[in-house]
């Protein structure tokens, strides 16, 4: 009996068990929480990111081959995404979870009158761009499966105002867009695509635009007060 109920206790621990995923960004930060997670859960998981060293060390403190393995890409550059994909499909057979996490905040800038051109426009090539083409090239391999999840990492900025840079509020609305569009598409061909909108977490992209002298607790209790007051969050359900 014993034996039986540890097994299944197993078994619902391991949602993922047999699912092949893709994340990009999972180097660092949350991109790297979700391919722990996805692990964990019984998932083979495919790490792409610019950063070799830290994403080579997260799939090696995972175990390695043959479960997990690490791909340099820059999700600018589509034949990097088309490359990533087909690295994970060659290596593990299929992708049934597209996971587009790779994003920049972009430099803090409150006054849109000194707001860099070049730095907006490279957070929407990360944050839009490289989500676009995480979507397209995920499609590509499962439509002819008529299966498949495809999750972007959006943000609670999506929906508030005032909460980061003008350029990443910009591109996460975008993005949430984005979402909804080819969700509508990609849908008949029982492929899922949806978005998910994290609130205050202290990555080292969100603490990047903390004064040095601020604590990260008054920093999220702050944000979290802004958002109490200025948002019902039912709206959105």
């Amino acid at each position: 009996m014993a034996t039986t109920a540890s097994t299944v206790s197993t078994l619902s621990c391991q949602r993922l068990l047999g699912k092949v995923a893709l994340v990009t960004g999972g180097a660092t930060g949350i991109g790297e929480s979700i391919a722990r997670l996805f692990h964990k859960h019984g998932a083979k998981v495919c790490i792409a990111d610019l950063q070799d060293n830290l994403g080579q060390n997260v799939c090696e403190s995972l175990g390695g081959d043959p479960n997990t393995c690490y791909f340099h890409c820059d999700v600018t550059i589509e034949n990097e995404v088309q490359s990533a994909i087909d690295f994970t499909v060659d290596k593990f057979g299929t992708l049934d979870v597209m996971v587009n996490n790779a994003g920049l905040s972009g430099t803090p800038c409150p006054d849109i009158r000194n707001v860099d051109l070049s730095d907006f426009e490279k957070v929407f090539n990360v944050n839009v761009k490289g989500t676009f083409l995480g979507m397209k090239h995920a499609a590509r391999i499962m439509i002819p499966l008529n299966k498949g999840s495809i999750i972007s990492l959006c943000s609670v900025a999506s929906t508030i105002g005032g909460l980061g840079p003008h350029a990443y509020t910009g591109s996460k609305h975008a993005l949430l867009g984005l979402t909804r569009n080819v969700a509508a598409e990609l849908g008949k061909y029982g492929i899922r695509v949806n978005c998910v909108s994290p609130y205050a977490v202290p990555t080292g992209l969100a603490l990047a635009h903390l004064p040095e002298e601020e604590r990260t607790e008054d920093a999220m209790a702050g944000l979290r007060a802004f958002v109490g007051k200025n948002a019902n969050l039912q709206e959105w359900n």
